[in-house]
């Protein structure tokens, strides 16, 4: 029975110092951050350019619902989606919505 216990006393343990430690460490050292720095802007930099290639991978090499669909509608609702962001004042939700909504649409306007 302990032995079921340290399983579950590992995973926290090496769930914390794995990412929240961190967080913690970023929030106490953080107020001491410079917002105009060229160290934060670098760091701006790297998370951006990290999600956009998460994105341009889900949308040149997807999988899932998303490999069933045609390349030119995944680029479209990308396109598309990014052109009503910037319309809409970058309005996140209208970001995400719109691009959701025509792939929703192209998968079931395409099937067979």
């Amino acid at each position: 029975m302990a032995d079921g216990w340290w399983t579950y006393v590992v995973i926290i343990v090496a769930g914390f110092l794995a990412t929240d430690m961190w967080r913690w460490m970023g929030v106490l050292i953080g107020h001491r951050l410079n917002e105009d720095s060229e160290a934060l802007y670098w760091v701006r930099a790297v998370a951006t350019a990290l999600v956009m290639a998460v994105t341009a991978k889900l949308i040149v090499f997807p999988t899932g619902t998303l490999a069933n669909s045609p390349l030119w509608l995944r680029l479209a609702a990308a396109g598309i989606g990014f052109a009503v962001f910037l319309a809409t004042g970058k309005r996140v939700a209208v970001g995400v919505l719109v691009p959701i909504a025509i792939l929703i649409a192209g998968l079931l306007f395409l099937q067979p």
